[in-house]
């Protein structure tokens, strides 16, 4: 039985060539209120693969992941919106498993743990580790861990930032941080494709992401102190 009202929202990067994967495991999002899934004008012909239910939404909008996301955040009126990766890969675990933090912590930005799938490249492994060992101990989950948040929560945080060059799910948590919204993982597991990795080369992108959240963290960690020291 559904306890709360979840919408999902998923956006359709301008690269991406099919909606298959996630198309196969749409049954388990049967209890959504809705799965809006967000094109720009490169992935727009993808729509013709969606299925004709009124569960099942579309819209298209400039490229570029923080505006889809929030266009398709701005699609939900009420209860809980629940962002997902096109290639995140879903079981009967999640949604139970999201309905009770929800139940528990209705007012948390939830994620979950991160898993890769062993279709990249190096010890993928031990990029899991590292992200969720940054989500518990310094309370930084970034998007592909499934974000999760109420719609009231949502506006209060301004949506995800569209004038980030890259980040901007990480940006959305310092947010969360800035404005005293609690993170709260599921405890579920949510597994994620690691295709970019054997594109890219494992030590090469796992250097780069490390440096670039390493970067646009610290000016955010010194806005989070300074209102911090402001308001003793």
């Amino acid at each position: 039985m559904n306890k709360h009202s979840i919408s999902v929202v998923i956006p359709v990067g301008p690269d991406e060539t099919s909606l298959e994967p996630m198309l196969q495991q749409l049954h388990f999002l049967q209890r959504a209120e809705q799965v809006i899934f967000v094109f720009c004008p490169r992935s727009e012909h993808l729509s013709a693969q969606l299925p004709d239910t009124g569960q099942v939404n579309a819209l298209t909008v400039e490229a570029g992941r923080a505006r889809q996301l929030n266009a398709g955040a701005q699609r939900v009126e009420s209860g809980f919106i629940w962002f997902l990766h096109l290639d995140s890969q879903l079981s009967n675990t999640q949604w139970p498993m999201l309905d009770q933090s929800l139940t528990r912590q209705p007012d948390s930005l939830h994620y979950f743990k991160l898993r890769f799938l062993s279709d990249g490249d190096g010890p993928m492994w031990l990029n899991s580790l590292g992200a969720n060992l940054r989500s518990r101990y310094l309370g930084l989950p970034f998007g592909d861990q499934g974000f999760c948040l109420s719609v009231a929560q949502f506006e209060r945080l301004g949506g995800y930032p569209v004038e980030a060059v890259y980040g901007e799910d990480h940006l959305f948590v310092w947010r969360a941080h800035q404005k005293g919204v609690r993170l709260t993982n599921t405890g579920a597991a949510l597994t994620t494709s690691a295709r970019k990795y054997l594109r890219a080369g494992w030590g090469r992108l796992t250097l780069r992401y490390q440096f670039c959240w390493i970067r646009q963290a610290l000016p955010q960690l010194w806005l989070l102190l300074k209102s911090k020291w402001l308001n003793t």
